[in-house]
C-alpha cells in the first residue's frame, strides 16, 4: 500500500523504557512498512481557527535501546494532512490529558471530499464501518479534506473510565464500589472484610492499598485520602487470585490479540509490571474468553481500536484504553508481532 503519514502524540521520547515500550514497538513495525511518523508531545497540541496542528519533528526509531530515535527539525503539522493519529501519552487522566481530546475528537467532524477516502483511504460511502467513526454529523460529505483516524479514539477514551468502564459489562465484575463516601467505604468494608482501594483515576498500580478486617490504619488512611481530593476511588474484594491469576488480554480492533499472566513480586500483591510484576504465559479461561466475545464489539463500535483488559481470575477489574501496554512482554513469550497485528487492521481500514 501507500505510504501512510502518522502521528504520534506521546510522552517525550527520551522519558521511555525502549526495551519494553508499546508505542516504540508500534512505531518501529510502521517504519518497517515505509510509513513516515511524526513525533510531538500533547503540550504541543493547537486548536486555531478550526486548524489542529502539532509542533511536531520527523522521527527515525532504531531497534538499539542505548540509541533508539532521531529527530528532524521542528515543523507545524498540520494533523487534517495526516492519515493516522496515535493517541498514545500516558495517563495521568487529568484535564491537560482530557483538553487533547476535545482538539483530536475535532479531527473526527472533518468532511472527507465528496467521493474521497477516509485517513487517506476510507470512502465517504463506508464511513460508519471505521473504527472511530463519530455520531452523524450534519455536514455532508465534501468540503475538499480528508480526516484522518484516530487511534484510540479520543471521544471513547474521554468517555470511559478505565476502572469504571467494566460496569456496562457486570455480569464479569468483581463486588465494585466507587464513591467518595467514607461512610459507604465503611459499609463495604464491613461487608467483604479484606479491600482494595485504588483511585479512579489513577494508573500503572500506583497508590493501590489493601485493607484487612483487622487493619487499624484504615482511618487514617481515608483521612489521608479525601483530605487532598474529593475524587472518587474504587473499592473492591481483595482476590486471592491476583498471586496466580491476574491477567493482561490485549484486543486489536475487537479481536483477541494476546495476553501475558502477571505475578506480583514476593513482598507485594499488585502485578502491574511497572510496580515489579513478572509477566509469564498464561492461557485464556472459558469465562475469559466469553468476556471477550462480549467485550470485543463494544470496543469496535466505540472506536477502541487497541485495548488491555486486566482480569483477576474471572473477574474482569479494568479496561485500559489511554495507552495500553503489553506488546513486548507478549512478543517475547509467544513469539508474536503484535505491532504487526496492529498495523494490518489499521490498514485495512486505510486501503
Amino acid at each position: 500500500m501507500s505510504a501512510l503519514r502518522i502521528a504520534i502524540q506521546m510522552d517525550p521520547i527520551g522519558s521511555i523504557k525502549p526495551g519494553s515500550d508499546s508505542t516504540l514497538l508500534l512505531g518501529l513495525e510502521a517504519q518497517k512498512r515505509g510509513h513516515a511518523l511524526y513525533y510531538y508531545t500533547p503540550d504541543k497540541l493547537s486548536w486555531h481557527d478550526g486548524k489542529i496542528t502539532a509542533l511536531a519533528q520527523p522521527i527515525t526509531l532504531h531497534a538499539d535501546p542505548e540509541h533508539y530515535y532521531d529527530l528532524g527539525k521542528t515543523l507545524t503539522l498540520d494533523l487534517k494532512t495526516v492519515d493516522v493519529v496515535l493517541l498514545r501519552q500516558d495517563p495521568p487522566f487529568n484535564m491537560a490529558y482530557i483538553s487533547t481530546t476535545y482538539i483530536l475528537e475535532q479531527l473526527m467532524q472533518i468532511p472527507p471530499p465528496a467521493g474521497g477516502r477516509l485517513g487517506g483511504g476510507q470512502s465517504c460511502s463506508s464511513i460508519d464501518a471505521v473504527p472511530n467513526s463519530p455520531p452523524p454529523q450534519p455536514s455532508p460529505c465534501g468540503g475538499g479534506s480528508k480526516r484522518p483516524l484516530v487511534v484510540n479514539n479520543p471521544t471513547s477514551v474521554r468517555n470511559h473510565a478505565e476502572k469504571l468502564f467494566p460496569a456496562q459489562f457486570h455480569e464479569f465484575t468483581p463486588p465494585t464500589l466507587v464513591t467518595a463516601d467514607v461512610k459507604e467505604i465503611e459499609h463495604f468494608r464491613k461487608s467483604h472484610k479484606d479491600i482494595v482501594i485504588k483511585p479512579l483515576y489513577g494508573f500503572g498500580g500506583h497508590s493501590v492499598f489493601r485493607v484487612r478486617a483487622d487493619d487499624n490504619n484504615f482511618n487514617a488512611l481515608m483521612e489521608m485520602i479525601f483530605s487532598e481530593s474529593k475524587e472518587p476511588w474504587v473499592v473492591q474484594p481483595f482476590l486471592p487470585d491476583v498471586k496466580t491469576g491476574e491477567r493482561r488480554i490485549i484486543l486489536i480492533d475487537g479481536k483477541f490479540a494476546g495476553l501475558i499472566g502477571r505475578i506480583p513480586a514476593e513482598d507485594d500483591f499488585r502485578a502491574n509490571m511497572r510496580v515489579g510484576g513478572t509477566p509469564v504465559k498464561a492461557e485464556l479461561t472459558q469465562k475469559q474468553r466469553k468476556l471477550c466475545d462480549a467485550l470485543g464489539p463494544v470496543l469496535k463500535e466505540k472506536g477502541i481500536f487497541f485495548a488491555g483488559i486486566d482480569v483477576i481470575g474471572d473477574y474482569l477489574t479494568e479496561i485500559n484504553i489511554t495507552s495500553p501496554t503489553g506488546i513486548a512482554p507478549v512478543n517475547k513469550l509467544y513469539g508474536k508481532n503484535l505491532a504487526a497485528d496492529f498495523w494490518d487492521a489499521v490498514e485495512r481500514y486505510i486501503v
